[in-house]
């Protein structure tokens, strides 16, 4: 999956790329807890942190402040989770592909939704958080 979109271009409110690095990606999560939802990732199919190169391992670093600077700019959350998932038994809905998940969050959001009534609650189609993200990312 994440490597059909590494493979999909630039970035577009098609394939929901908000940022391209050399080695690694920013996408919005298809599946979001929150409006905002961030996914970035190696472009190189790889599923540990161990497995990362030196280059890969900054610059996935690099977009991950990225990406919390642009949801804080896009969204004025109270607060963010970022975190990695590593393999399934640690929630990993995609094992093979390690990605770092930004997650804003407010104080009374619903994202206990999911754990309640297998639902999410997302007020924002994700084409319209793309633009909203999209013109937000830092420069490098």
């Amino acid at each position: 999956m994440f490597c059909r979109i590494a493979a999909s271009g630039g970035t577009s409110p098609d394939n929901g790329v908000v940022w391209r690095g050399r080695e690694c990606f920013a996408v919005l999560n298809a599946y979001p807890y929150a409006s905002g939802h961030l996914l970035v990732l190696p472009v190189r199919h790889v599923g540990e942190l161990d497995g990362l190169s030196t280059t890969e391992s900054a610059e996935l670093w690099q977009g991950t402040r990225g990406a919390a600077t642009t949801v804080r700019r896009a969204y004025d959350p109270d607060g963010m989770n970022i975190g990695i998932n590593l393999g399934r038994a640690a929630g990993a809905g995609v094992p093979g592909h390690l990605h770092v998940h930004i997650v804003p969050r407010w104080s009374g959001d619903t994202n206990f939704m999911t754990s309640v009534g297998d639902v999410r609650v997302m007020p924002e189609p994700l084409e319209k958080a793309w633009h909203r993200l999209a013109g937000e990312w830092p420069p490098d």
